[in-house]
């Protein structure tokens, strides 16, 4: 846990350094200058600044006040990590909650100075004009952008990560570089473009079919990669580079610079134009390019979102040993729950402990490359927490009785998993056993269903939601995202959720599949799979998808009320289950095997 008095003194050194500069506050989004999800840790200035360790936030400081805005799946982590020092948590998207510009207006009404800090190489460029536009309005508020504050407060600092970058095998890649490279300038060119400025670690990493380990739990490598219309060229610290690496580089024409000369890069730029996705593209280097901008998305993640044979086959090969992994697990808990000997060690099963297990167990699959994001494993109440991390303070022992929730994934060099399974430890309530079998039917209808090729996700979530919204539930998270084939676990362009998103499901694209409700104080359920889209047939009235599901795991049925499953419902749960032990049991020993059949066993 944060020490609250550390927080504090982080506070007051920011606001000595806010009054040398005429600041009245500063901003600290999640981001790093490539726009990632999860950061290393020489940019998590957010997390050092506030305490609130959640993907998701921002935090700003001024002369005499303290806040941090974040999403719906922290904002019971953030109160709790937020209690005892001086921020106030801004609930997005809750009615009431006024915005970063709304707030610092308010904040700064009485003050001389009216000029505000970021950071410009962490704030994408879209972000930090939309904020100039809106500070401007109350009140005619200014944003500098040319500092950062933390390199002159951060004592101890991390470096730079320095992590080796591996070649990832064209028979799990399925495409060469300069197929990839072709295809990607031949989207520029349908977008006017001469080239681009690549930000986005994961989508350089599938360009170059390489592999990282600089952020945590992710197998990326710090880096930019700028495109003309002839060549490619890395920005990365070469240490990072054995010679095979850069021998793999050269077959494929890609140059190679140092990380911190990407804006000399950009200066020199000789093309008429080049495409910066603005939300992707950090504000700085945006505004370093000396030619006309195109400014549009990037086309690589919805290159990148399409699997080819070569990654659907690497999916379904890391699902089944996941799903080995999983059952593994599943059955050494049911052991140890019921007080078999031996089977917990004499050890007293906490919520630290059994997601140990399962990462000792996935760790023993072949090509196993590490977890793909940390472990959720709530008990009870904490199960109510979206995005919940045990610590060592927080860490609940497990009874027997209501349910454990956990949510996990990991990388193999072939694919990449992302599973939710909510478990009975004995008996449940009533509202445990109903709300369980309303996210489980939730889950099941939108894997039953068949679409029209170019539909979007938002028109298909409320397919999954359809049972809690008829009982007056809801959850605030996205119902699927996309996952990364040994690249990041949440991947887009496309999503399933309320909120629109315009990127059409294709063909051989992965999505989640993960409805849930969680209620404070009580509990909380989840059920997710991963779903590859598939063709499903062509009629009069055009191309249909539906879903193939990839993940391989029995899902619980003893909080299932049965009678509240429609019977097609029912026969999707029974094959699935069927198929989860025709595919695994032969991987299994007897034992295993046997266990796997009675909780497989029709419905």
């Amino acid at each position: 846990m944060k020490n609250d008095g550390v927080i504090a003194e982080r506070i007051a050194l920011l606001r000595e350094e806010l009054r040398r500069e005429h600041l009245s506050a500063f901003i600290f989004p999640t981001s790093d200058p490539h726009q990632s999800e999860y950061t290393a840790d020489h940019w998590k200035g957010r997390e050092w600044i506030s305490g609130f360790d959640g993907s998701a936030g921002t935090a700003v400081v001024t002369l005499k006040s303290a806040a941090l805005w974040t999403d719906s799946r922290y904002f019971i982590a953030a109160r709790q990590q937020l209690e005892g020092t001086e921020y106030q948590l801004m609930k997005e998207k809750i009615d009431g909650t006024p915005t970063i510009a709304q707030w610092i207006g308010s904040e700064l009404a009485d003050m001389d100075d009216k000029e505000v800090g970021i950071d410009g190489m962490v704030g994408a460029a879209a972000m930090v004009e939309q904020l100039k536009g809106d500070l401007q309005r109350q009140g005619g508020i200014t944003l500098r952008t040319n500092m950062d504050v933390l390199g002159r407060i951060w004592t101890g600092r991390p470096p730079l990560p320095t992590g080796q970058v591996v070649i990832q095998p064209l028979e799990l890649a399925g495409e060469a570089v300069d197929g990839k490279l072709a295809r990607i300038r031949q989207a520029l060119r349908e977008q006017h473009a001469d080239g681009m400025l690549m930000a986005a670690l994961d989508d350089i990493a599938w360009t170059l079919n390489l592999r990282g380990s600089d952020i945590h739990c992710c197998p990326l490598f710090v880096s930019y990669l700028l495109i003309d219309t002839r060549q490619a060229t890395l920005y990365v610290d070469r240490t990072k580079l054995g010679d095979d690496v850069v021998a793999h580089l050269q077959r494929y024409g890609v140059s190679i610079d140092g990380y911190e000369r990407v804006g000399e890069g950009l200066k020199a730029y000789f093309e008429y134009n080049i495409l910066l996705d603005p939300d992707e593209v950090n504000y700085t280097l945006y505004n370093m390019v000396g030619r006309e901008v195109v400014r549009q998305p990037s086309p690589v993640p919805a290159l990148k979102a399409v699997k080819n044979a070569a990654e659907q086959k690497g999916f379904r090969r890391a699902m089944l040993r996941d799903g080995v992994a999983m059952v593994k697990w599943l059955r050494w808990l049911d052991r140890a729950m019921a007080g078999e000997e031996g089977a917990a060690g004499g050890v007293r099963l906490s919520e630290i402990s059994v997601a140990d297990r399962l990462e000792q167990l996935r760790s023993e699959q072949p090509l196993y490359r590490g977890l793909s994001f940390d472990t959720i494993a709530g008990y009870e109440q904490h199960g109510a927490i979206v995005h919940y991390e045990a610590t060592p303070e927080t860490d609940a022992v497990l009874e027997r009785k209501g349910l454990l929730l956990v949510d996990s994934g990991a990388h193999y060099q072939d694919g990449t998993t992302d599973i939710t399974r909510t478990i009975a430890l004995g008996p449940l309530t009533d509202e445990q056993r109903r709300v369980y079998t309303l996210v489980l039917k939730g889950h099941i209808q939108l894997q039953l269903l068949q679409f029209p090729d170019g539909a979007t996700g938002t028109q298909l979530d409320a397919i999954a939601r359809r049972p809690l919204w008829q009982e007056g539930l809801n959850f605030l998270h996205g119902t699927g995202h996309g996952v990364g084939a040994y690249l990041n676990v949440h991947e887009g362009p496309h999503q399933i959720r309320m909120e629109y998103r315009g990127a059409p499901l294709r063909a051989g694209m992965t999505v989640t599949d993960e409805p849930g409700i969680y209620l404070e104080g009580r509990f909380g359920v989840r059920i997710e799979n991963v779903l590859l889209v598939v063709p499903a047939q062509e009629t009069e009235c055009g191309r249909f998808l539906k879903f193939e599901t990839l993940t391989l795991c029995p899902i619980d049925t003893r909080p299932v009320i049965a009678d509240m499953l429609t019977g097609e419902e029912r026969r999707w749960l029974n094959e699935y289950h069927q198929r989860v032990y025709e595919k695994l049991s032969p991987r299994l020993d007897s034992g295993e095997q046997e266990w796997l059949r009675r909780v497989t066993k029709p419905l």
